[in-house]
């Protein structure tokens, strides 16, 4: 399938794609704080820059977009367009990635990763659960 905008108006689009403070690490981070946890963001002294990092618990959340790092769940699907060069950018994000939870894990760091569709159009009590889960996961 074609793309419905021009090629201008595509690329103006996917430059302003945020890559922190994007609203399902907003989302988390303030039920985190809510629940009394302190934590950084974006520690440039840990590998991958981890989105979220609590100290006292020696643990990490990155929260991951679902198309950015190839998440195969319904909100990812393969770009039609230069598919080459898609591949290798969803594949090197995905090999980063693996490469960054390694090197945290090396470091004593526990990981968790959010995926976008964990959140993404779920009920108030859903997100309960997961944010629930996350809680439990950092105190475990």
């Amino acid at each position: 399938m074609a793309d419905v905008v021009d090629k201008a108006t595509r690329s103006r689009m996917m430059a302003g794609i945020k890559g922190k403070d994007t609203k399902p690490e907003m989302l988390i981070r303030s039920e985190l704080h809510r629940r009394g946890f302190r934590f950084r963001k974006n520690v440039k002294d840990l590998p991958g820059k981890p989105d979220i990092v609590l100290p006292k618990y020696k643990a990490v959340i990155m929260v991951n977009g679902c198309f950015w790092h190839g998440h195969e769940c319904h909100l990812f699907k393969w770009p039609a367009t230069r598919p080459e060069f898609w591949r290798e950018k969803i594949g090197g994000n995905k090999a980063r990635d693996l490469r960054n939870i390694k090197e945290l894990e090396f470091l004593g760091w526990r990981v968790r990763v959010v995926w976008e569709c964990e959140i993404k159009g779920k009920s108030s009590e859903e997100l309960g659960h997961l944010l629930s889960s996350i809680a439990d996961w950092i105190n475990g």
